[in-house]
């Protein structure tokens, strides 16, 4: 998840907690963060935030995304990932990263020890070598990953 201050300074986060809340009519995306994080801050101040959904590839950097503050640390710097202006929102996009959904805040709702965002998709972005001959997303071209059990797990085969 990439936000950004007040003055467009960004930030990444890495979260394991990105679902869908609906998924048409509005599509709204939700994200739940702890109350202590930078990130939290930044999008509770901007109410804007982009999910990047990162690939195998991009392991490694993924993980030191998640292991340090973005308070104390210019994450794309750090690791050498791409930001790219987005369409709408002020946080970046990442360019190596297939999908990109900018989203606005439209509500807040603490949740025990997080606070869920709910996130209006306002543009979205996907790379074309992931889309088929209809404009539909391959999810097996996304070479993509999930946290399960504190371990990144590569998507697995239909079932």
């Amino acid at each position: 998840i990439t936000s950004a201050d007040a003055d467009g300074h960004p930030n990444i986060i890495t979260l394991g907690e990105v679902f869908n809340i609906s998924i048409t009519d509005p599509v709204i995306l939700g994200i739940a963060i702890r109350k202590q994080r930078w990130s939290h801050r930044l999008i509770s101040r901007t109410r804007e935030y982009v999910v990047n959904l990162p690939t195998c590839r991009i392991a490694d950097k993924v993980w030191m995304c998640g292991s340090c503050s973005g308070q104390d640390t210019d994450k794309f710097d750090r690791t050498g990932l791409t930001p790219l202006p987005a369409a709408i929102v002020r946080p970046p996009l990442i360019a190596e990263c297939p999908v990109n959904i900018e989203c606005r805040v439209i509500g807040i709702q603490e949740i025990g020890d997080h606070d869920l965002f709910l996130g209006q998709a306002v543009a979205q972005h996907v790379d074309e070598t992931a889309l088929d001959a209809a404009g539909s997303i391959v999810v097996d071209q996304l070479d993509g990953f999930a946290l399960v059990a504190g371990e990144f797990r590569a998507f697995g085969r239909k079932v």
